[in-house]
């Protein structure tokens, strides 16, 4: 885990695009948020292993939406009994819902219609505030630590240099 942690940190603190980042907190959201495990975890997870996303961002952010989850599960369970129910789309549902694919889907359930609805709503406001927030954390934070004379004496240390090193010929390999 703390090694997972670490590759984040460095992700944040490289030169990597912050869209992969951001990225990955979207799917991470999406699937963190949702309840079960099914058709569209299925395709997010192809997503991701195809697209450009930084995987250890990605299962940060999957553990914490995860938990994150546990205290929202209340109020996915009433936004999707609110969608279920509504009169004016039971015909739309019982269409979907003679459909085997969407039967396999499990949309009747409300958690799962009903944080897939937020997790949807909410990922483009997410991409663009972390997106956001990584740009300013590289102009700011990352060069005052930089900057400071705690890193400017770690730096000039012989064994500092030593573990840079190997790194180097460990990210070669």
């Amino acid at each position: 885990m703390f090694e997972i942690l670490a590759k984040l940190l460095k992700a944040l603190n490289s030169d990597r695009a912050p869209g992969q980042i951001s990225s990955a907190f979207v799917f991470a959201m999406i699937i963190g948020f949702t309840p079960t495990f099914g058709l569209h975890s299925l395709v997010l997870l192809l997503l991701v292993l195809l697209l450009r996303v930084h995987l250890p961002s990605f299962i940060v952010a999957f553990g914490l939406f995860s938990g994150v989850a546990y205290l929202l599960d209340p109020i996915f369970n009433n936004i999707g009994y609110q969608l279920l129910t509504r009169a004016e789309w039971q015909g739309f549902w019982t269409e979907l819902y003679q459909s085997t694919a969407w039967r396999v889907s499990r949309f009747n359930n409300t958690a799962l219609l009903g944080s897939l609805t937020v997790s949807l709503a909410m990922a483009l406001p997410l991409f663009f505030l972390s997106n956001w927030l990584i740009k300013k954390y590289r102009e700011r934070f990352l060069v005052w630590i930089n900057k400071s004379k705690l890193m400017q004496a770690l730096r000039a240390n012989k064994f500092y240099l030593l573990i840079a090193k190997a790194n180097e010929v460990r990210e070669a390999v």
